[in-house]
């Protein structure tokens, strides 16, 4: 545009142009002559003609119309906007997952428009996918549509009261959050101005344009100091967001609820208090939501009967407790405390299936043939008082260990026990021949002492007692979900899609290197094919490894409102029926239990439903992956803690990743760690990418998934929970060459003649923040959960 127009010209200019994209964009032809335009805009005249001519090429210049072959013009194709969520990562670069591609979108840090983490973004894909190089697309965010992060958690740094006085700002903060890269906000004097130290939240006045400009916030509340105890598992809670007080409101309804059932609380209910039903948990825990029993029928079959806390009956719709409890979603167990969905009152209290006690339930009673198949079954409400209150440890040592002492003290429920067993079994079996694949992996127990420090790592072995509670759950999910789904009737179900393809290919590509053929393919793999795998490798030094990294190949289970299936499982129709104390999805499942039964299964009913679960489907799903990240960055804290005082110290490993900077090597205690590339001085090792092997060059060593290694701790990084580990286990004269290496290069990095310093020139801080995205760790289940 001349810069000698007027801005009345300007401005008629502009007009102009919007006339012809109009007169353009209306008319049937797909493209349209000069000449059209003149008379369809009635430019004929001379100095009219040339302003429209002008107008054109313009808009030409714009890239808003385009002239064809045949000297037409036609409005340019608009270009397809794809959009999607954006997962940053601390090191700047993320991930954008579309539906149209098989592979996430690769997001350099250059190209992320200061898109954070969890932003809804549109994008476009600057480079296509090369798949047999292992390269995914690549793209750029063209724009930030909504942003997710609006407060961060951070420690305060003061300015001095000159520098407050000169540039208005108190100070400020360094975010802490693995999935937002380390950047500074500046807070403004608009909030509170804490002390130095303070751990504290702060809300975003202004996002940055690019690496270079810092956030401005201001602060909204103090958390804590970083020095006081405890502060570290605060701040992780703070940082996801997590409700950790019940507002007033809530507190006093739940003081409201009566300590023990008025006897209008049994009016339709099934009295089943004359049986002999109990409980098996975890020594320590204290909501004991589920109550089991187990007969052997005249028939031969086998009567169960699974009885959950009537939590329902307590937590009303759309009450104060209900609206917190939908909030929160689930229970949070944060390694020396749970944050619980509902107040202790309830969760410790009336809702707890405590012995010699009445208390309200939900039962699912099946009679289960031989084969392992529900015959029958009824869902209904009940009042039970348990029998006797038993631990996993007990269940163990009565039906594994035969431990004389526990027999004794339990005698009158040995055969009950045993019965439990022999179904259990039965369940088991069934499960394995459908194809429900069964990882078992290692959970790790965390002891800490009274100040929260972690003293101990113990792996946590599922014994009979756990492993039969799971079963009789499970079957009390199907069974509920099945009942319901076949009549049509709104639920919320339980759901896991098919693995996503490509990373099932990199699963089947690995596997085979131990000499595992798969039936399946990357697009029809069963669950019984992965089944026949875990199977192989059943007690075999790869065995965790293969379940770690099946488990790496699976979609995130989730909620829905569509019997899809659980492909884990194996099974057709699934629910969350047994957990309603600390999971609102089971909570809202007898809910809807309560409402078809005493409201009724119209086509009102129906609708009603339909229109309320997709929003819990969603929230439910979304607030179980927030307390997940939160368990998982607790752990990692807590792990790293604990290596921090075992610097220099030597530990047997096993090898779980490899990369073109090194490896992972998880340890027995399931602590993970890098040995980065510039710690394995004793040869130069390439990377194989196909094969996903390190291998040395002068020695042939070669280092490989599942691998066995010896390696000694040298560093365990606090702030980004990153714990260093370098090879311990090299051959003798190997450590004498390393010895005489490291003498001779002591205070410098200079080359030692064998290529050794392109490995060492390499920036270790970038190739080792990399463990933020290949490091992909499972989800845990907490004590007291249960599978599925």
């Amino acid at each position: 545009m001349s810069k000698e127009l007027s801005e009345e010209q300007k401005e008629a200019l502009e007009q102009l142009k919007d006339r012809i994209l109009q007169f353009v964009g209306e008319q049937e032809k797909p493209s349209v002559e000069v000449s059209d335009i003149s008379q369809g805009l009635d430019s004929t005249g001379s100095k009219a003609f040339k302003k429209m001519i002008n107008a054109i090429a313009e808009l030409e210049r714009e890239g808003r119309i385009v002239l064809t072959q045949d000297g037409k013009f036609k409005l340019r194709d608009a270009e397809p906007v794809m959009q999607g969520v954006f997962s940053g990562t601390d090191r700047g670069f993320g991930f954008v997952p579309l539906e149209e591609f098989e592979e996430d979108i690769f997001i350099p840090p250059s190209e992320t428009n200061s898109a954070l983490n969890g932003d809804l973004v549109t994008i476009e894909v600057t480079k296509e996918a090369i798949p047999w190089k292992g390269k995914g697309p690549v793209g750029k965010v063209l724009e930030v549509v909504e942003r997710a992060t609006t407060t961060l958690i951070g420690e305060f740094h003061a300015y001095t009261d000159d520098e407050v006085a000169n540039s208005g700002l108190f100070g400020y903060i360094k975010t802490q959050s693995k999935k937002i890269p380390s950047m500074k906000m500046q807070i403004t004097d608009k909030g509170i101005r804490p002390v130095e130290g303070s751990i504290v939240q702060a809300e975003i006045l202004k996002y940055p344009r690019s690496s270079e400009e810092d956030m401005v916030g201001f602060i909204i509340r103090t958390i804590g100091h970083k020095d006081e105890p405890g502060i570290e598992i605060l701040t992780i809670v703070n940082k996801y967001d997590i409700p950790s007080e019940f507002p007033d409101e809530v507190i006093k309804e739940a003081e409201a609820v009566p300590d023990q059932i008025a006897p209008e609380d049994l009016k339709g209910r099934k009295d089943l208090r004359d049986e002999v039903i109990i409980t098996i948990d975890g020594a320590d825990a204290k909501d004991l939501d589920d109550a089991v029993v187990v007969k052997k029928l005249p028939n031969g079959n086998f009567h169960l009967g699974v009885h959950i806390a009537d939590v329902s009956h307590y937590v009303k719709e759309d009450s104060p407790m209900d609206q917190e409890a939908f909030e929160r979603g689930t229970s949070v167990y944060l390694t020396d405390r749970v944050i619980p969905m509902l107040p202790q009152r309830l969760s410790n209290g009336i809702c707890s299936l405590h012995p010699n006690v009445d208390r309200l339930t939900l039962s699912c009673e099946m009679e289960i043939d031989q084969s392992g198949d529900v015959v029958s079954y009824d869902v209904f409400p009940s009042v039970i008082r348990s029998f006797r209150r038993m631990t996993y440890t007990a269940v163990n040592e009565i039906l594994t260990d035969k431990n004389p002492e526990t027999l004794e003290e339990h005698a009158d429920l040995v055969d009950l026990f045993e019965k439990m067993g022999e179904l259990h079994h039965i369940l088991e079996k069934k499960r394995e021949n459908r194809g429900s694949i069964d990882f078992d992996t290692r959970e790790a127990k965390i002891e800490v002492d009274p100040e929260g420090m972690p003293v101990d790592i113990l792996v946590r072995e599922r014994g009979v007692g756990e492993r039969l509670i799971e079963s009789f759950m499970l079957a009390a999910n199907e069974t509920v979900s099945e009942y319901y789904a076949k009549q049509s009737l709104p639920i919320l179900y339980r759901i896991h899609a098919r693995p996503d393809e490509a990373k099932m290919q990199r699963f089947l590509e690995f596997v085979s290197s131990f000499g595992i053929n798969v039936k399946g393919t990357k697009d029809s793999v069963s669950p019984l094919d992965l089944q026949a795998v875990m199977n192989e490798v059943k007690g075999k030094p790869e065995e965790t490894v293969v379940s770690m990294l099946m488990l790496r190949s699976m979609q995130q289970a989730k909620y829905d409102v569509d019997p899809i299936g659980h492909y884990g499982l194996a099974a057709e129709y699934y629910s969350h029926f047994t957990s309603p104390i600390r999971r609102y999805p089971d909570l809202i499942l007898h809910r809807l239990i309560h409402f078809y039964d005493e409201v009724g299964k119209d086509q009102k009913a129906r609708k009603r439903w339909e229109k309320r679960l997709p929003e819990i489907a969603e929230h439910s799903s979304k607030t179980e992956r927030r307390a997940v990240d939160a368990e998982r960055e607790t752990d990692e804290l807590k792990k790293t803690e604990f290596m921090a005082g075992k610097i220099g110290e030597e530990f047997e490993g096993i090898v779980t990743s490899v990369t073109n900077f090194g490896m992972f090597v998880q340890l027995e205690n399931t602590v993970e760690g890098l040995v980065h590339i510039s710690k394995m001085d004793d040869d130069y090792y390439e990377f194989n990418e196909r094969g996903l092997i390190l291998v040395g060059r002068r020695t042939g060593r070669i280092f490989k998934i599942g691998e066995p290694v010896k390696v000694k701790l040298t560093a365990a990084n606090l702030e980004g929970y990153q714990i260093d580990f370098e090879l311990a286990d090299l051959p003798e004269g190997e450590k004498l060459k390393q010895a005489k290496r490291n003498h001779g290069n002591k205070g410098n990095q200079k080359s030692n003649g064998n290529g050794r310093n392109r490995s060492t020139k390499r920036s270790q801080q970038t190739d080792r923040n990399k463990q933020s995205s290949q490091k992909r760790t499972t989800k845990k289940k907490r004590s007291g959960k249960r599978k599925g």
